[in-house]
């Protein structure tokens, strides 16, 4: 967390109204900002915006002789690096769309909340903070991120993106704001959540939870937890996760699967810091840490309108893209040893050495499920091996009997026309929730229920399969 002294930063607020300039003013005073400077003519304020240093701008969107909207676009072209947050009577979620893109870190309806206010200038000015950091960093040699990115046990890199995203995680990881982290299955994106944990310095604890698969009441009970008859079988009170996580950081892991009404709750949770467990109308506050992950691109879920926009704006404030497996190849063969030596460990074998024949065609292969299957297939490969040596021919065996299911099902599915895969037919177009558990039942059976190779036919992480199949289990 920062501990910025952010009292002495100066303020600009504008706003045709007089009174709405003296109310906010007011607010600033009593949290303790000493340095707020008011403009009720847009044109004097941009001009005084062109010469003077400011740290935050707070603008009024409807005003004569230059619009709020025009002026948030100058100010952005001028100094993008000063944080300007819209206050407006506009509810319009399209108009708090536009002005998040134009540049604004911030949309604040009236009539305005004190507590809402207060936190958005804090957010603001801690954003601002972060960005001059930032700024260093983008200009830091590949040499200075090396010798100055920190040393996290768990990732085992020496990629030089790698190390940067690291860097960048430790910068960011001191804000309290969401990191939105991204990549394809098995990068290692909970891994990077808990380097986000671990660097921010929080007392409490980290709290992981897997979105796929839960309908609204199953999220709002795990995280906000219910009161007592608050539905059928609630029997007694019972906090949620975000409880458990409070002082900590809370991970929610394939956050592009949330359904509407929970994405609705967690905006709530970010705008307010407050949610409400399900049977209660009292609100309680939240001090945890929000981090999340997606496999999806999730500006493309938005374009679709699967994704509500100002949710994705809240979330995207930190950003930490994770490159696949085989765009940092340089880190295999110390990926390798370490597996190697892990499953060693964990099977009672002594010291097993390889040829470097091993790296290299390693090296070849595309890595569909990263550095988890890396992990799965050396595991697979040093249990099947009887001597010290480890030998190519049987990695490259372990390998193919890996690809096999998931190709089997590929070149079914090109062959095959019409409705019908792998035995799988239906006379008429069955409703979503049949097919599923058809299809589920299938992959898990062609996989010979190994359920890693039926999640990675079915396109899902191995998590979000178990998910599936409690759920079906639950209804039956």
């Amino acid at each position: 967390m920062n501990h910025h002294d952010f009292s002495t930063y100066p303020i600009m607020l504008v706003d045709d109204e007089v009174a709405a300039l003296s109310l906010l003013s007011s607010f600033l005073c009593h949290e303790g900002f000493q340095k707020v400077i008011t403009f009720n003519d847009s044109l004097l304020a941009l001009e005084n915006f062109k010469s003077e240093e400011v740290a935050l701008v707070i603008i009024d969107l409807r005003m004569p002789k230059l619009h709020g909207r025009d002026l948030l676009e100058a100010f952005s072209e001028l100094k993008p690096h000063v944080p300007v947050i819209v206050v407006t009577a506009e509810s319009h979620i399209e108009t708090a769309i536009d002005c998040m893109k134009t540049g604004a870190v911030d949309y604040l309806t009236k009539p305005i909340s004190i507590n809402r206010f207060i936190a958005g200038v804090k957010r603001a000015l801690e954003l601002q903070s972060l960005n001059e950091d930032i700024m260093l960093l983008d200009k830091a040699t590949d040499e200075e991120i090396a010798a100055r990115a920190p040393l996290i046990p768990s990732i085992i890199t020496q990629d030089r993106e790698m190390l940067s995203i690291l860097t960048y995680i430790e910068v960011v990881a001191k804000s309290r704001q969401p990191v939105l982290i991204s990549g394809e299955t098995g990068v290692g994106k909970e891994l990077a959540a808990r380097a986000v944990h671990t660097l921010s310095g929080l007392k409490g604890g980290f709290v992981s939870i897997n979105i796929a698969g839960l309908d609204d009441q199953m999220f709002s009970d795990t995280l906000f937890g219910h009161r007592r008859g608050a539905f059928t079988g609630a029997l007694n009170d019972r906090d949620g996760l975000i409880m458990k996580a409070a002082n900590g950081t809370i991970f929610l892991d394939e956050i592009g699967d949330l359904n509407e009404l929970s994405q609705i709750k967690l905006l709530r949770l970010l705008q307010e810091n407050e949610y409400y467990p399900l049977g209660s109308d009292n609100p309680i506050k939240s001090n945890a840490r929000l981090v999340v992950a997606t496999n999806k691109v999730l500006w493309q879920s938005m374009n679709d309108g699967k994704f509500r926009k100002d949710l994705y704006f809240r979330l995207c404030t930190h950003q930490v893209t994770i490159p696949p497996l085989r765009k940092r190849t340089g880190d295999i063969p110390l990926l390798l040893s370490h597996f190697i030596r892990e499953a060693a460990n964990a099977m009672g074998k002594g010291r097993l050495s390889y040829r470097k024949e091993l790296v290299d065609f390693l090296v070849t292969y595309e890595f569909p499920g990263n550095i988890r299957e890396l992990q799965s297939i050396i595991y697979d490969f040093v249990s099947r091996s009887t001597t010290s040596r480890l030998s190519t021919a049987l990695l490259k065996k372990v390998i193919a009997r890996e690809q096999e299911p998931a190709n089997a099902v590929m070149q079914q599915r090109n062959a095959a026309p019409g409705c019908e895969i792998n035995g799988i037919s239906f006379s008429s177009i069955p409703t979503l929730k049949y097919a599923e558990s058809v299809i589920i039942e299938k992959a898990l059976e062609l996989a010979k229920n190994n359920q890693g190779t039926a999640a990675r036919m079915l396109g899902i992480t191995r998590q979000a399969l178990n998910n599936r199949l409690r759920r079906t289990k639950s209804k039956k």
